[in-house]
């Protein structure tokens, strides 16, 4: 298989749109949804802060690495194309049908369920509260919608809700510090009864490290971009930056708004809504509300974008059927998009928020560090190959990206065991599948 992308045609993503996609997808829910769950399981605020700094470090870790790997082999589909490689098939594929049915289709089910959350919160006694799933499931397929149009057209609706939800943010965070009425001593409190565990700690990463997940979103639309060796590690590693720089800001507003027992106050998910409200009141809540429904809206879009460039991948290589490869007139992977968005629509049906987190997080870490690995191991096995960017530092970045990601995943898996066991099964179901359609490709 060419280290160049057989079916990507005519590249159409710049520097700055893939910085875009990553920009949006990690900034979605997770940064405006799970404060309130850590400060309900640790209660202390610096820990909390710490925390996302570490989160930072750690994508910024896997955001070197994976642009060590793209800038080598510029194909679409992400790790995939990297564990494949490194690992040979049958790694490719569990990579492959993780990001189907849990890294793209669980976190993207949990991010439309939280825009439906403050969606309902915009609109009390509406249907929109009434029936946040049906909510969920129609932003899901508009979305879907848009990025049928094909890739330079659902790069265009990328770039703009990113710039408007990314400014408007910045714009709310400078006003309640300017003009809030908060307190930076609320960083000094903690919540009764409650101190950081291990056990705690690692869950508490997992609600980070979701809120960061998208930190290698650019890697899986690399076949389709301008000089991918130049500009995918830009956008990787200068995306991560802006990211961590933004998570650290909107953290800092929310403790300096409410005191940490307050942010672990039932309801614990619309975290954002009652910062707003205890800074500003209710009318500045209800336009928060709506600007974290754009927000939301941008980091489901470019889930449902990059998520089908993974199976349109794995179509190329003959290990899914060829239909998941098919594209239309303008660049879009039809039958993969729409497929997603149906596993997607099930899953609305399954669970809560934070079920679905938890059961996206554990496999997200095992599988990222699996996809970083990939860095030393193609440095072992092709020491020849073509490498435009090398990850500093190494091997000691990517070897702490996957020490620190398994470390995550064991204590949350000991920490939550029924999700952390959903998503090991939802793995292993991949293996059946891949073994019928090996068999029946080697029949033919």
């Amino acid at each position: 298989m060419s280290d160049r992308n057989p079916g990507a045609g005519v590249a159409r993503v710049g520097a700055f749109t893939a910085g875009c996609l990553l920009v949006s997808n990690a900034v979605g829910s997770g940064i405006f949804t799970t404060t309130g769950f850590q400060a309900r399981d640790l209660g202390d605020p610096v820990a909390i802060l710490l925390l996302w700094v570490a989160g930072g470090a750690l994508a910024l870790a896997g955001a070197m690495s994976y642009g060590e790997l793209g800038a080598a082999i510029p194909r679409v589909g992400g790790e995939y194309v990297y564990l494949r490689r490194a690992f040979g098939p049958l790694c490719g594929f569990l990579s492959g049908w993780m990001s189907f049915t849990v890294g793209f289709g669980a976190a993207i089910a949990a991010a439309a369920m939280g825009f439906a959350a403050y969606l309902g919160a915009l609109a009390p006694g509406t249907p929109f509260e009434r029936a946040p799933t049906a909510v969920a499931v129609v932003l899901v397929w508009a979305l879907t919608g848009v990025h049928l149009l094909g890739t330079e057209q659902g790069g265009r609706f990328q770039r703009w809700i990113t710039v408007a939800k990314i400014g408007a943010a910045l714009l709310g965070g400078a006003a309640a510090i300017v003009w809030g009425e908060g307190s930076w001593g609320h960083l000094s409190q903690g919540v009764p009864g409650v101190t950081p565990q291990l056990g705690s700690v690692s869950v508490a990463l997992i609600f980070v490290l979701y809120a960061f997940s998208g930190w290698n979103a650019a890697s899986y639309i690399a076949g389709e971009m301008h000089d991918p060796a130049r500009n995918l590690p830009r956008a990787l590693v200068g995306g991560t930056l802006f990211v961590t720089v933004f998570y650290l800001a909107i953290n800092l507003a929310y403790f300096y708004a409410l005191p940490p027992e307050a942010l672990a106050a039932d309801p614990v998910l619309p975290v954002a809504e009652k910062v707003a409200s205890a800074l500003f009141g209710d009318g500045a809540a209800a336009l928060v509300a709506g600007l974290l429904c754009l927000s939301i809206a941008g980091a489901c879009s470019s889930m449902i974008w990059a998520g089908p460039r993974v199976y349109q991948a794995m179509a190329e290589d003959g290990v899914v059927p060829a239909a998941l490869g098919r594209m239309s007139s303008r660049g879009a992977p039809v039958i993969s998009t729409v497929s997603q968005s149906v596993w997607i629509t099930l899953l609305l049906f399954t669970g809560t928020f934070e079920q679905l987190v938890v059961y996206a997080g554990v496999a997200l870490a095992v599988f990222s560090a699996l996809g970083v690995s990939s860095v030393i191991a193609l440095r072992i096995r092709e020491p020849e190959l073509e490498r435009p960017y090398r990850v500093a530092l190494y091997p000691f970045v990517p070897l702490a990206y996957v020490g620190a990601s398994l470390w995550i995943a064991l204590y949350t898996g000991l920490e939550r065991p029924m999700e952390a066991l959903l998503s090991v099964v939802t793995i292993a179901s991949g293996l059946p599948v891949y073994w019928f359609w090996n068999r029946r490709s080697q029949s033919r």
